[in-house]
């Protein structure tokens, strides 16, 4: 059997990197898109949800200390959770956390634009954990909404 379009290849993290990943920011809800004329009709952004799992999507950018070419060193990762993954509070720097990826995949994908096309990845996750622990993965932070109805912008809930 042939591998389908969109397969997602299970990688062990310290094989894609060797140097680990730094965490710039929060991982927030990956939200659809939405056009000006949308915005201003005050339609509400809904939270994306993974076509494979079904759970919610959500959104982290990371830098790979590894990488060469300063264009490809931070990039996007995708988690697929129910709630929000949470990031252990050990910042480097303000706003940087290095952290490993728990349950990572890559897919390969065409990135770039016209003539500079090249092959990347788009990396998924299930949760994140301090690098180099034994510890268990903190896929689980803060509850962001029911299982039913994706979170909302600007919405949290309190408990």
């Amino acid at each position: 059997m042939a591998l389908q379009r969109g397969h997602r290849f299970p990688v062990e993290f310290g094989e894609a990197f060797p140097r680990g990943l730094v965490l710039v920011g929060e991982i927030e809800p990956d939200l659809e898109y939405q056009s000006q004329e949308e915005r201003a009709r005050g339609k509400e952004q809904r939270q994306l949800m993974d076509e494979v799992t079904g759970l919610r999507q959500w959104r982290a950018t990371v830098t790979d200390p590894d990488e060469q070419k300063a264009k490809r060193a931070s990039f996007e990762v995708i988690f697929t959770a129910e709630v929000q993954p949470a990031p252990l509070p050990d910042e480097v720097l303000p706003g940087m956390r290095p952290v490993e990826l728990v349950g990572l995949t890559a897919s390969p994908k065409v990135m770039g634009q016209g003539e500079f096309k090249f092959l990347g990845y788009e990396y998924r996750a299930t949760g994140v954990k301090a690098p180099g622990s034994g510890e268990a993965p903190r896929p689980a932070g803060r509850s962001e909404g029911s299982a039913q109805e994706p979170v909302k912008a600007g919405e949290k809930k309190v408990g």
